[in-house]
């Protein structure tokens, strides 16, 4: 048997495995393998650990709003009743499992179901609706919100029963025993791939940033779906290693002009406009360094560690982190990726993440100085947003940026 060429490139390979996780996926329903759809941020390793094939309505919304195709499925389930104000993730998803066919990828019907509580507890009522519309079991996975600096020793405790709780599920729903062995293994690979995941997205504190910071949103989807196989880790490796040599050779994020700016962008992206919002940093030499997003999928713990693997899906995530954590984490940020500014996407699907904004807004330039601005949108519902007035906020924000610099260069005269 003739042995498959390797992708040329990370990119290559992240379009190859994303092709390949729906098309796998839907061969294997056919086989009658089980498969779940699961939250974004749940115990992966207990699904991979028990081979389940899983599904991310999540990522999934995501792919069809950024092929400008969730117009449809949001007004079906608009025309249902469910309210404009409910998670645009939610409403396409929710269209999704009854109408069963979108333009971007198909995704096979699940056989149960995977809620964290991490995130949100939107996705409580989204994932106990689909359980009664489609009779099928829904597994539960409770982390308490951290209103202390750390995940609390009694909340600790907590989660680490429900993880074994899920276990004795996952043996009931499949008729399997549970192989504690093959988890450590999943949990060593998850570990190192969030270990070159962290690494390749730290390397943009480089100057100029190797990274089209935008390219981070491309390459979450393999951290949310993938996190526990070798091919994800060695893809993070991959692309940390073709960082590393840009570095090398002093290249910064595109090949036909200067990194000018360096920001953060705090939110979801806009998938419907995803091309729109990177191109209009862009043309002003803007580039997005880094993102409070992507840290949510570095979930790291000590192999076997039950327990751990239960603080770092609680603690690691910053929707269910505290207020002050998420100003002293976008301060270090700003300190360790040399920012110039900071872009608040107030997502009007994700109300957890966005309500808190504006303090956070003026927390951060208190202790720093760094500039910011909000513009309204949402992360598919292209409805919510504006061309001109995100436009206009990023325009303002280069405005304050030079001005910042201007002040600083006197300054150190």
């Amino acid at each position: 048997m003739q042995k498959q060429a390797m992708p040329r490139t990370s990119k290559e390979w992240v379009d190859e495995m994303l092709r390949d996780h729906y098309r796998d996926a839907r061969q294997a329903k056919e086989d009658g393998r089980l498969v779940c759809w699961s939250t974004s941020i749940a115990p992966q390793e207990l699904l991979t650990t028990m081979d389940i094939v899983t599904m991310y309505p999540e990522n999934h919304a995501a792919a069809i709003g950024a092929r400008r195709d969730t117009e449809p499925f949001i007004a079906y389930t608009e025309r249902k009743g469910y309210s404009s104000d409910l998670c645009s993730y939610a409403r396409v998803n929710l269209a999704y499992a009854e109408l069963q066919h979108s333009e971007a990828e198909n995704m096979p019907m699940p056989d149960f179901l995977l809620c964290t509580s991490n995130i949100c507890h939107t996705v409580i009522k989204w994932y106990e609706n689909l359980s009664k519309e489609l009779n099928i079991p829904l597994i539960m996975f409770d982390t308490p919100f951290n209103h202390t600096d750390q995940v609390q020793d009694h909340n600790a405790k907590y989660m680490k029963g429900q993880l074994y709780h899920i276990i004795d599920q996952l043996e009931e729903i499949t008729g399997r025993k549970f192989d504690y062995e093959r988890l450590r293994e999943v949990m060593e690979i998850s570990n190192e791939t969030c270990y070159w995941w962290k690494k390749a997205t730290e390397l943009a504190a480089a100057h100029p940033s190797p990274l089209d910071g935008f390219d981070i949103f491309n390459y979450m989807a393999i951290i949310v779906f993938a996190r526990g196989t070798t091919q994800a880790r060695d893809l993070f490796h991959l692309w940390h290693d073709e960082l590393q040599e840009k570095i090398r050779f002093h290249q910064g994020p595109w090949k036909d002009q200067e990194e000018k700016y360096r920001v953060l962008w705090d939110g979801i992206a806009c998938w419907p406009y995803l091309r729109y919002t990177y191109k209009t940093l862009k043309k002003l030499g803007i580039n997005m360094v880094t993102s409070t997003y992507p840290k949510s999928w570095t979930v790291s713990y000590e192999t076997g560690d039950i327990e751990g693997m239960a603080r770092a899906y609680s603690g690691n995530v910053y929707p269910n982190r505290n207020l002050n954590y998420d100003v002293d984490n976008m301060v270090g940020l700003a300190r360790k990726f040399d920012l110039d500014g900071v872009i608040f996407n107030s997502n009007r699907s994700c109300k957890l993440m966005d309500f808190r904004q504006y303090e956070v807004q003026r927390r951060v330039l208190e202790a720093c100085g760094v500039p910011s601005v909000i513009f309204d949108g949402d992360q598919t519902d292209p409805r919510l947003f504006s061309e001109a007035q995100y436009e206009t906020r990023v325009q303002a924000l280069a405005e304050m940026m030079e001005t910042n610099r201007a002040k600083k260069g006197r300054a150190a005269q």
